[in-house]
């Protein structure tokens, strides 16, 4: 199986950016922030403190799936695909992603993942944690004010500001770089791959040319 790790900061593009190259080289696209998504709608949705997160995790089941080549995430058997796209669920994913006791309960699924499939991942962790024998790692990312750009023109909810954006893209920043557990770095043998200056089909192009190459190996 080939494995791809792509790792960066918030807003970097790589969820999009990996579903394109997938879709493209016929690999499985696997969306870890998804899984951290699904297990902070439960922490929001049950009003749970850490604690409270860390005792009910026997009962919380995160499944991928995909239908039509889409992948689809399911919470304790219900679809909440669109659920997890909030800023709000964003900043929760932030939280519980700080949680050691998280983390390990969805590494083994990752991981499984990874063993049955040829697999393009995204995360914070990937090349440095969760696939460090990946056959090719890559660090995506772009200038903070770049990525606050991009998310501000995606949004439909113009009540939040470009700056309210870009303080949250930083914020974010700071909290995946410093918490104890899996901290976002560069793996020492990734890629950089910076967008700023690059069109989405510019990266894509790029990344596929990549995963070509390993696969040609």
């Amino acid at each position: 199986m080939i494995n791809i790790a792509i790792d960066g900061p918030a807003g970097a593009g790589k969820s999009s950016i990996a579903k394109a190259a997938a879709k493209k080289t016929g690999f499985i696209y696997v969306d870890t922030g998804a899984l951290y998504r699904a297990a902070a709608l439960y922490y929001i949705e049950n009003k749970l403190d850490k604690n409270g997160l860390i005792e009910k995790l026997p009962e919380i089941s995160v499944e991928l799936k995909y239908e039509n080549g889409e992948q689809q995430v399911f919470l304790n058997g219900r679809n909440v695909s669109g659920d997890i796209r909030t800023p709000e669920v964003s900043m929760g994913a932030s939280e519980v992603s700080a949680i050691p006791e998280v983390r390990d309960f969805l590494f083994g699924l990752q991981k499984k993942i990874a063993r049955e499939n040829d697999i393009i991942m995204d995360g914070r962790d990937i090349g440095t944690v969760v696939l460090p024998d990946a056959d090719l790692k890559i660090y995506l990312t772009a200038s903070a004010e770049e990525r606050a750009n991009r998310r501000f023109k995606e949004m439909t909810d113009k009540s939040v500001s470009y700056e309210q954006v870009l303080e949250g893209i930083k914020k974010r920043d700071f909290n995946d770089m410093n918490r104890k557990t899996s901290p976002l770095k560069k793996a020492d043998d990734a890629v950089l791959l910076d967008t700023t200056e690059m069109t989405i089909d510019e990266v894509i192009d790029t990344l596929t040319g990549m995963i070509e190459k390993v696969k040609a190996k």
